[in-house]
């Protein structure tokens, strides 16, 4: 009976052991609120986009503006291409990569020329050829063509800037 007692105070000294020191197990998914947003997934999307200046082209050969940011980027091969490589990503996301600042107001490149609204000049958005105020808060899908145009163009000429953004 003593050998009994003492097998089972043995088997009961083990499992107590097994689950003291057993290591955690994760439990990301457990935990995860209900709420929370899907991770967003990777894709190999191309837009385009053009940025004028009082009339003046904008050109991103310049290395400084190139391979920014594992999300969307542009190369040198064709600096008004981007690469979109996570769904999700806007065009703030694209833009706030590179050294220059854009917000819906203003501009300031990266030799920090700034173009504000002053004197019937203001800047403005066309996203896949319809003007977007809210252009910036929009995701980057496959095939986007943006436009932002900074003076006070009539529409023949932002027709024509229109024009001058590559396809992706």
């Amino acid at each position: 009976m003593a050998k009994l007692i003492w097998g089972l105070v043995g088997a009961a000294a083990i499992v107590g052991a097994v689950v003291i020191f057993k290591p955690e197990q994760k439990q990301e998914s457990i935990n995860r609120p209900e709420s929370a947003e899907p991770l967003p997934s990777m894709v190999d999307w191309s837009a385009s986009f053009a940025i004028f200046t009082n009339g003046i082209f904008r050109v991103f050969t310049n290395r400084m503006y190139h391979n920014l940011s594992g999300d969307a980027y542009i190369e040198a091969l064709n600096p008004n291409v981007v690469r979109v490589k996570k769904q999700g990503t806007t065009w703030a996301d694209f833009f706030e990569s590179l050294p220059f600042e854009l917000t819906e107001e203003c501009l300031v490149t990266g030799a920090k020329e700034t173009f504000c609204p002053a004197g019937g000049r203001s800047l403005k958005f066309y996203l896949n050829g319809e003007e977007d105020a809210q252009a910036l808060r929009r995701e980057i899908r496959d095939q986007d063509k943006l436009l932002v145009s900074f003076g006070s163009q009539n529409s023949a000429e932002i027709q024509s800037q229109l024009n001058r953004i590559p396809n992706p």
